[in-house]
């Protein structure tokens, strides 16, 4: 495995040395952008709005970091909610077998905390349907206003591993907030994920009626918020593996 895994580092340093290639995964993004090709797919039932490869990074950064709350802005339909439910139930029956423990399903250790300033009603009916649904807390409500911050402050309280994903509202104002707000309640070694950093690169005809685009947008949220937080950096491995991607520079890992 150790030679194996090697042969993965060295196709992703050569994807990040690639031009040709990475442009070529940046305009099948920019192809399927007005296709909605993000729409099409789901997470154990749940519309997930997400690019598969986002998906199975996600997946990988969940198991390598094994945190015990996920915060997440920016709901919709729920699916990922589900997903990192679904992965963080089966982080719990891993941890259970590895202590010859039984798993009581009713009382889930691991958390998912998800946040949006709109829940619709049919979601969250959806949502609380969901087998997974004990492991999911909802909150409704601005993902910066302060009653909304303190709520998430102390669902955060007396977790060990805390991984947090944006993906609200895209003006750079509001990212930049929500980067100051949540990535504090990140630990050491695990993630910050910021989607929709894509933006940047994408005409702004793309997006006619909404308040984000070049200039003004996660992307450049993020940039900010680097040159000011030494203690996280951009992973540029993920971004060389994935190719395809919404979150360019987006996955945020604190290294200290």
């Amino acid at each position: 495995m150790n030679s194996f895994q090697q042969e993965v580092r060295d196709r992703i340093d050569a994807n990040g040395r690639n031009p040709a290639l990475r442009e070529a995964g940046l305009k099948f993004v920019r192809e399927t952008t007005a296709p909605g090709y993000s729409y099409n797919f789901s997470w154990l039932g749940r519309p997930i709005i997400q690019y598969p490869q986002d998906m199975v990074a996600m997946q990988e950064l969940i198991w390598e970091v094994r945190p015990d709350l996920i915060i997440e802005t920016g709901i919709a339909h729920g699916g990922s909610l589900i997903l990192s439910a679904s992965m963080l139930a089966l982080l719990d029956l891993c941890d259970a077998t590895e202590k010859g423990e039984l798993l009581d399903p009713s009382k889930p250790k691991r958390r998912v905390v998800g946040v949006d300033i709109d829940i619709r009603p049919h979601n969250r009916a959806a949502i609380e349907a969901h087998p997974l649904a004990n492991r999911i807390d909802l909150i409704q409500g601005s993902s910066v206003a302060p009653d909304v911050l303190e709520q998430v402050r102390k669902h955060a309280e007396g977790h060990k591993s805390v991984l947090v994903c944006l993906d609200s509202n895209h003006t750079h104002e509001h990212v930049l907030a929500e980067l100051d707000a949540y990535a504090p309640l990140v630990t050491s070694g695990s993630y910050c994920v910021t989607f929709d950093t894509i933006i940047e690169a994408l005409p702004n005809s793309a997006f006619p009626n909404r308040p984000w685009g070049q200039g003004d947008n996660p992307k450049t949220a993020v940039w900010a918020f680097i040159e000011q937080h030494p203690e996280f950096e951009i992973d540029r491995q993920i971004d060389n593996k994935l190719l395809i991607s919404v979150a360019p520079e987006g996955y945020l890992k604190r290294v200290r």
